[in-house]
């Protein structure tokens, strides 16, 4: 009796997602010749080094909550709102022809994150006891 994959602790994800967001973040702030061969030319290069900045500074508190279980349901609220934001985007502006069809594959990782963290376990935390009587 199958019941679906099985969910993957928040801090596996957390390291995963945080390495992809620093790794594509980093990118273009590296390398921008190399990625808008993939992803387009782009008009305004300060906004790549922008949203590049942005995405790896996400990318490193990721990684960051993925070393402290108790962090980890901070890490996926980071998650699920750069993936959505990110898809989103993806999905606008992709049809308006304002971004490459290359960058469905991008929806396609950031929709993937998105179910990654649906069926993620958050860490356990220690359950605080309270004395009786005071």
């Amino acid at each position: 009796m199958g019941t679906g994959p099985l969910p993957v602790p928040t801090v596996t994800i957390a390291a995963a997602h945080g390495a992809f967001n620093l790794v594509g973040g980093l990118w273009p702030l590296v390398h921008l010749r190399s990625f808008e061969w993939v992803f387009g030319p782009k008009t305004d290069e300060w906004l790549q080094m922008t949203t590049g900045g942005l995405l790896a500074g996400v990318g490193l508190t990721q990684l960051a909550a993925a070393a402290d279980p108790e962090c980890s349901s901070h890490a996926r609220r980071m998650g699920l709102v750069t993936a959505v934001t990110l898809l989103a985007v993806d999905l606008v502006y992709v049809p308006k022809r304002r971004l490459r069809p290359t960058y469905l594959l991008d929806a396609a990782m950031e929709a993937a994150w998105i179910a990654a963290w649906l069926r993620s376990t958050p860490a356990t935390r220690p359950t605080r006891t309270m004395r009786q009587g005071r």
